[in-house]
């Protein structure tokens, strides 16, 4: 039987392999097909026909091309744009103006998306502009989009929550519960950081916005109605059960197309590039999960997450020290790969040992989502990190680091806050059965 070398020297194989630029099924699916071979033998591998099959025939994987869909058609029907406008009205008098409205539109974004890059690309666009012709602090601006649209993961509905839902067999629904108050206690830390920031030091944040006069404040609010509608049609009808978390997605693709009608935009060439979108995402992720069912499958037949439970417990730590020594662990793989690629070659592994050691599989799987926001803008592969910079398209990337680093510290304290209180993850979904 496998033993704890030969499990490390397989995950290190398998992490270099995603390092060096392999593809991420292409590699899980190979390091599978090699523990089969070597312990189980060739019947065992072609099974995996079966495993195809089983995978990609499970309902509840329809959620992902439908929340991608969902995205898409919001982005298109120029709902983020309205939105971006309304929120600044409000948000701009605040210490740190406009910083503001990119933390709360890109938590407003992150409700209806699910996908932090996504998120940081579409904010960015509508944002970056507006910044050009203030005199805000650059770096800081920056750094507010790259940390606000990690909430994108978080929020619900999020992609990242219903693939670890499905390979760990936990309730998406309860995932996406959980996930809210965390969510915004987040981007609230976020907006006091700011208000602190400007406060502190008044150059970064320009001169102050001019003050609107109530009535037209207030005429637009109008525009935060279709993402408002939206996020409560699909989490309004998860929450009170009328509907699984793929039949919600597929509500809020109708409720998006409404949208898109009312604002003019729905045409046969907006519907191509939205389809097209999510055909091209949708392929990339599912061939991924596939693999990854796959590798979960030998890693349970050959026993290695009780070996390794085994192995840890021996060693002496607490669960405390357990979960401090993952964080660790997440923090420096995330330097160096891609968080979709990240979670699902980890979890199968992990997942079982924490849970023997009595973490909630719900409450580690927001702690795991909170590590992978935190690798969106660790370099030298943070995506968020190059989205904001693509969008930018002048100057150096060094400036988007710079300027997220003290976002990357309050994450980091945050995580530390949901391990001393895990009330803040769980009590939501304990409270709502």
């Amino acid at each position: 039987m496998i033993g704890v070398a030969e499990a490390l020297i397989g995950l290190a194989l398998l992490l270099g392999l995603m390092a060096a630029g392999i593809h991420v099924a292409v590699a899980i699916f190979g390091i599978a097909s090699l523990g089969t071979l070597l312990y189980l033998g060739m019947p065992l591998l072609n099974s995996f026909g079966d495993t195809l099959w089983g995978t990609l025939n499970d309902f509840l994987l329809t959620a992902i091309p439908l929340f991608i869909l969902l995205g898409e058609l919001l982005l298109r029907s120029g709902v983020t744009e309205r939105m971006y406008g309304s929120l600044s009205v409000w948000l701009n008098r605040l210490p740190g103006g406009l910083l503001h409205t990119n933390i709360g539109a890109s938590a407003m974004f992150a409700a209806i998306s699910g996908s932090s890059v996504a998120t940081a690309a579409t904010i960015g666009t509508v944002a970056l502009p507006a910044f050009k012709e203030r005199r805000y602090s650059e770096r800081l601006a920056l750094g507010t989009l790259t940390a606000g649209a990690t909430l994108g993961i978080l929020i619900p509905p999020s992609i990242n929550m219903i693939i670890y839902g499905a390979i760990t067999n936990t309730s998406i629904g309860k995932l996406f519960i959980a996930g809210i108050l965390p969510g915004l206690a987040l981007a609230g830390t976020f907006m006091l950081a700011i208000a602190a920031f400007s406060i502190l030091s008044p150059g970064v944040a320009g001169a102050a916005e001019p003050r609107m006069p109530l009535r037209a404040r207030l005429r637009c609010l109008v525009d935060l109605i279709p993402p408002t509608f939206v996020f409560a049609i699909v989490i309004g009808s998860i929450y009170t059960g009328w509907a699984t978390p793929t039949e919600a997605a597929a509500l809020g693709v109708v409720a998006a197309l409404v949208v898109a009608a009312i604002n003019g935009k729905l045409t046969f060439a907006m519907l191509h590039q939205s389809f097209l979108s999510m055909a091209r995402t949708t392929a990339m992720i599912l061939l991924i999960i596939t693999a990854a069912f796959f590798f979960n499958y030998i890693v349970g037949i050959l026993g290695i997450p009780r070996m390794l439970s085994n192995w840890v417990a021996d060693m002496g730590l607490s669960p405390l020290g357990l979960i401090l020594a993952l964080m660790v662990f997440y923090l420096v793989l995330g330097c160096f790969i891609e968080t979709l690629s990240m979670m699902i070659a980890t979890v199968p592994i992990v997942v079982p040992m924490v849970v023997q050691f009595g973490f909630d599989p719900i409450w580690f799987g927001i702690f795991l989502v909170l590590m992978m926001e935190i690798s969106l803008f660790t370099p030298p592969i943070g995506m968020n990190l190059y989205v904001v910079q693509g969008v930018r398209g002048e100057g150096k990337i060094t400036d988007v680091m710079v300027g997220s680093l003290p976002f990357l510290g309050i994450m980091l304290a945050f995580v530390l806050l949901i391990i001393a209180w895990p009330g803040l993850v769980l009590w939501l979904p304990s409270a709502m059965g």
